[in-house]
């Protein structure tokens, strides 16, 4: 599916943190946006080649901007320090239309967000969302200090102030992050949702379950990934279901590597298996999945998988290319 490109304008570029930019994106036109739900990203075109994604944290009611928080990331592969540093106020860029791989279950009964450092962003959308309609919720926003939380005088304003608990690295006991406490008591009807850097989520992950949340109730989102590396050197193949052209892979290349050497054209976006914008329909063969992207489930069918990470356990792979 094609994501739809928008023409905006940057109407604010604000530094809410020592490395945290929050962005206003308006239409050039002053028309309304296309309507998001909370948990929602969208696609960011730098410029050629460059596309990254990143979470509303405005309040889904709003339809005259979409608000962005990136992280100057020191490692980044271009994606965050050109976004600081090239990007002004004035600037026209292209972005796509918001998509939402991360949603927000609104029936439930009580909702627990659990946010680790930037990936407070779309937590803070559903936050809104969740204190418009009334719902019982807590927001739990995790640090490194005081100073390094983003948004923390826009959340001590809101509404739903009360909803929130800070925890920081460097406070005293009392103000840690006690994660027996908070994952404790699930049920069928309470839902979790965590986003934040991948030894944060993981960690969160694997406590949930150990404590007794049932999968369908833990929601997630990576904020980046360190796509795992395979084990295995192996080369292998993938055919193009529409051409029938083979192509070999060797360990030291990925599937998008191939095919783009060979002009075929597969969407891409941020190269660390975590957007989902590559996932392609796997029609014989065994993927090696490499993802933060599929459910545990999902990759149990082997039936996609995404081509900019994830490899092979299979000699040939058929893609529905």
């Amino acid at each position: 599916m094609i994501n739809k490109h928008l023409r905006v304008c940057v109407a604010k570029k604000e530094w809410i943190t020592s490395d945290v930019v929050l962005f206003e994106l308006v239409d050039v036109n002053g028309e309304n946006l296309p309507p998001f739900t909370a948990g929602a990203h969208i696609d960011v075109h730098i410029r050629d080649g460059l596309t990254r994604q990143y979470s509303l944290c405005n309040n889904p009611s709003e339809t005259h901007r979409y608000e962005i928080g990136v992280l100057r990331d020191h490692q980044s592969r271009g994606g965050s320090i050109a976004m600081h540093d090239d990007v002004m106020v004035g600037d026209l860029i292209d972005i796509g239309e918001p998509r939402n791989a991360f949603p927000l279950q609104t029936s439930a009964e009580e909702s627990v967000l659990l946010a680790g450092g930037i990936g407070i962003t779309p937590l803070l959308c559903m936050a809104e969302r969740l204190s418009d309609l009334g719902s019982h919720f807590q927001l739990h926003y995790c640090n490194r200090s005081c100073d390094r939380s983003a948004f923390k005088s826009r959340i001590e304003a809101s509404s739903f102030a009360d909803n929130v608990l800070f925890y920081y690295d460097d406070a005293p006991d009392e103000q840690k992050f006690d994660i027996e406490k908070v994952l404790s008591r699930p049920s069928a009807y309470k839902h979790l949702y965590i986003c934040g850097p991948t030894g944060f989520l993981t960690f969160v992950r694997e406590k949930a379950k150990e404590i007794g949340w049932a999968d369908q109730n833990i929601h997630f989102e990576y904020f980046g990934g360190n796509t795992p590396e395979s084990e295995n050197t192996n080369h292998f193949q993938i055919k193009i279901a529409s051409s029938g052209k083979l192509y070999n892979v060797s360990p030291e290349e990925t599937i998008v590597d191939v095919l783009l050497a060979n002009s075929i054209k597969v969407p891409i976006s941020c190269e660390q298996g975590v957007c989902g914008t590559c996932l392609t329909r796997v029609l014989d063969g065994v993927p090696e999945h490499l993802d933060f992207y599929l459910s545990e489930e999902e990759r149990a069918l082997n039936n996609q998988m995404l081509l900019c990470c994830s490899r092979s356990l299979s000699s040939l792979l058929v893609l529905d290319l």
